[in-house]
């Protein structure tokens, strides 16, 4: 099971942590040095995505020159994204590296990132009162 702990700290801001002890400061979006909810939802998305893109690419011998990522999403309602779009920048060494990204990409997007599959997929949040 994943888990965070999302509070308020002492400053009144706010800040997520995991298991392992590491943070993420979160705002509303327009203070600096802070991510707003919805950047860290995209950043899930992106970091998901590259994460297993980087490996993957390796294990079938092709290292990758640059890797990284953009990745956007307009509101669409006040309280609702439309679709997200991941938009890779990517220098590859040969033509056949570039035909493997390609193809692990596509199957990233499509089978193994739990975060692009779960938004795709419309996975239940509930909500617990004590």
């Amino acid at each position: 099971m994943a888990n965070v702990r999302v509070e308020r700290t002492d400053d009144g801001g706010f800040r997520a942590t995991n298991a392992r002890g590491a943070e993420v400061r979160i705002g509303g979006g327009d203070e600096d040095g802070v991510f707003s909810p919805v950047e860290l939802l995209l950043a899930a998305v992106g970091g998901c995505n590259i994460v297993t893109v980087e490996p993957l690419t390796a294990q079938r011998g092709h290292q990758l020159i640059r890797l990284a990522m953009t990745v956007e999403a307009e509101k669409v309602q006040p309280n609702l994204l439309g679709p997200v779009t991941v938009t890779y920048d990517v220098e590859v060494p040969s033509e056949k590296a570039d035909e493997v990204y390609r193809a692990v990409a596509h199957r990233v997007h499509e089978k193994y990132c739990t975060v692009s599959r779960s938004l795709s997929e419309g996975t239940e949040v509930r909500l617990e009162l004590p």
